[in-house]
């Protein structure tokens, strides 16, 4: 099977139909049991692609951070979170979309190129949803790589504040040394309470105590 790659032709249909400043937007973070979740809106100048741009998941961790550094240079970039609060609050899915909305909102945009097929409420913008659009839309990819290594440093700084979870190699996520930590070592504040196997702790913790 043909490897696909992003490209501008997402772009070029948005500015055909009438868009100027048109970003892509994309967002890490909804599987993890711990830290916030990350959102990026990235305009690229057509005249200054930075090269290689993938899906960042498809990426080493070394070609993200370059490509973060090229994209911060040669890009406009707005970064926003949604907090652990909002996400047990909200539910993940709407505090991923406000995430979204608040990156956006960062930019100047008259369309948005969302990554997935659902688009946030409150945009203030015309905007496309893209199915894998990180893999086919330049934009959305330059967001995720954004995104992703944001994310991570931020993770790997909570994990200095909380050791033992593992949230360095992690970023959060539910790997079988990291639910053995919550069992051993509880629940931090950055852990998300609505989430089951954080929430499932927690019941046992009242339980027993109760």
């Amino acid at each position: 099977m043909a490897l696909i790659l992003p490209d501008f032709s997402h772009e070029a249909a948005a500015r055909a139909g009438g868009a100027s400043f048109i970003v892509g937007v994309d967002e890490v973070g909804r599987g993890p049991l711990a830290g916030p979740v990350t959102a990026c809106a990235v305009r690229l100048d057509p005249d200054r692609v930075p090269q290689g741009l993938r899906d960042s998941k498809v990426l080493t961790a070394a070609r993200r951070e370059a490509l973060f550094d090229e994209i911060m240079v040669v890009a406009e970039v707005s970064v926003a979170h949604a907090s652990v609060e909002e996400i047990d609050s909200l539910n993940i899915l709407r505090a991923s979309h406000l995430a979204m909305e608040r990156a956006v909102a960062g930019l100047k945009a008259d369309h948005a190129l969302i990554d997935g097929n659902l688009i946030p409420r409150g945009l203030g913008c015309a905007a496309t949803a893209i199915v894998k659009g990180d893999a086919r839309c330049l934009s959305i990819a330059a967001a995720s790589i954004v995104a992703k290594v944001t994310r991570d440093r931020i993770m790997v700084d909570l994990a200095q504040q909380h050791p033992g979870y593992g949230w360095e190699a992690n970023a959060g996520y539910p790997t079988k040394a990291h639910l053995e930590a919550l069992q051993n070592l509880g629940v931090t504040p950055w852990h998300r309470r609505s989430f089951k196997p954080v929430h499932n702790i927690l019941y046992q913790a009242v339980s027993v105590s109760s």
